[in-house]
């Protein structure tokens, strides 16, 4: 395994081939990244999104290449505060090129899903994302083993057949 930070973290996108599937299985996260917009859509305060930017166009530059960015997102409901703030940001991924989908944990009729957050790049390697104690993003760790990839793509594909599409989920 091989711990991914900063630049190379994000070169995993930048490198694909054809796709990136990231599974989300925490209901919210405490990343000091976020805390200030995050708090701002608590208070009902206008957010420019400044924050989200590079993000954006990251995922702008691998999906206008051809290339595949998907996400499904596991939530209990009722939502909390934190999921309820993706649901307002989660269009600005879906016009950069992202395809998010929501899938409610009452939802997972017993599929075994993995206990940490992943991405799955080119169903070749998985990048499970590594957060400190205090909830502070620090990078990823990378593994080609074909064990866990071959795990990770049956969670992937049991998940995506069940997750709803955010247009239908918002309905």
């Amino acid at each position: 395994m091989r711990l991914l930070q900063g630049e190379a973290f994000f070169d995993i996108f930048r490198l694909l081939n054809h796709s990136a599937f990231h599974l989300e299985v925490e209901d919210s996260y405490n990343t000091p990244d976020e805390s200030e917009p995050f708090r701002k859509f608590l208070s009902g305060e206008p957010d420019d999104f400044e924050w989200h930017k590079p993000w954006l166009d990251l995922v702008r530059d691998v999906t206008g290449a051809g290339k595949r960015i998907d996400r499904v997102r596991i939530v209990s409901t009722p939502h909390v505060d934190y999921t309820r703030w993706g649901l307002t940001v989660a269009p600005l991924n879906i016009e950069a090129g992202e395809d998010i989908r929501w899938l409610p944990r009452r939802l997972l009729n017993g599929i075994d899903v993995t206990a940490d957050d992943f991405w799955l790049i080119d169903d070749e390697r998985v990048v499970f994302t590594v957060f400190t104690p205090d909830g502070t993003w620090s990078g990823g760790v990378e593994t080609v083993d074909r064990k866990i990839v071959n795990r990770c793509v049956q969670v992937r594909d049991a998940l995506w057949k069940l997750a709803i599409p955010h247009a239908d989920y918002t309905s």
